[in-house]
Parts: C-alpha cells; structure tokens; sequence
C-alpha cells in the first residue's frame, strides 16, 4: 500500500474535524481543498505532493500578509483569525527547518556556486528553494544570503 498524497492526507482531516465539529479547522480545511481544486480544474492535472507544498507555503504567506495588514490597521480580531488558519495550515507542512540546518544549507549553495558576491544570489536561491519548500519562509531566506554574499 502506498502512502497517502497530501491532498489524501488532508481529505482525511477534514473529515476527522468534521466528526469532531470543530467549525474553525474544518472551514481552514475546507479553503485548502478549494484551492486544490481550482487548481486541478484550471490547469488539468492532478495535484501532487510537491505542487500541493507550493500552494500550502503560498497560503501561509498570504495569512502572514494580511494578519500584518490588519494588525496594523487595529483589526485584532481579524488578524487572529488569519493567524488561527496559519497554524492549521502549517499542520499540513513539513516540519521547519531549525536555524542551524537553514544555515548549512546556505553555506553548501554558496559554496556551490561558481560566481561570488551578490552575482551567486540567483543561483544560491534556486539551489535552495526546492530545498526550502514548506519548511522555511523563502523570502526570509533569501534575505539572509542577501547578507551572507555581502558579507563574504
């Protein structure tokens, strides 16, 4: 028997949530399989692990976005809300990666790269990115290559 997909994985929390009548994971639940779904239709194709990793990570920062947006603008409510989806969502992700991992991670790809200085960010990133997906923010990643190739 092969291991269930992501998409498997979380069709099977929705209903244990349902069973549990838990409202609130059950609606986060509920959007992440909407977004899959748009997705399939679409584009036609049967969404994946890696594909579905993408879309988890671009939700998450989406709620980090607005939950931002509207603790700024004095919504508080609104913004646990956001939050409250994060944390159900990141569920379904990786774990994340620790601040040492991320680390060597960065040295092995700068080291990797022909070029130096902030020439090898490009090719630093796109080392890196399959590598981050789901189990890092890559936009916080990226800021610190930004300062490790200034840096060195």
């Amino acid at each position: 028997m092969s291991e269930d997909t992501l998409a498997q994985t979380i069709r099977a929390a929705m209903k244990a949530a349902m069973k549990a009548k838990d409202k609130d994971r059950l609606s986060t639940i509920r959007l992440i399989l909407a977004e899959f779904k748009r997705i399939e239709v679409d584009e036609r194709i049967e969404i994946d692990d890696a594909r579905a990793l993408v879309v988890l990570d671009k939700m998450v920062k989406q709620r980090r976005d607005s939950a931002q947006q509207y603790g700024d603008a004095g919504r508080q409510e609104l913004a646990d809300q956001e939050n409250a989806e994060i944390t159900v969502i990141q569920d379904f992700l990786p774990a994340q990666l620790s601040e040492a991992e991320l680390n060597a991670l960065i040295d092995a790809a700068i080291a990797a790269s022909d070029t130096k200085g902030m020439a090898a960010m490009g090719a630093v990133m796109a080392q890196l990115k399959p590598q981050l997906q789901g189990r890092a923010d890559v936009g916080a990643v990226s800021k610190l290559v930004k300062q490790r190739l200034n840096a060195g």
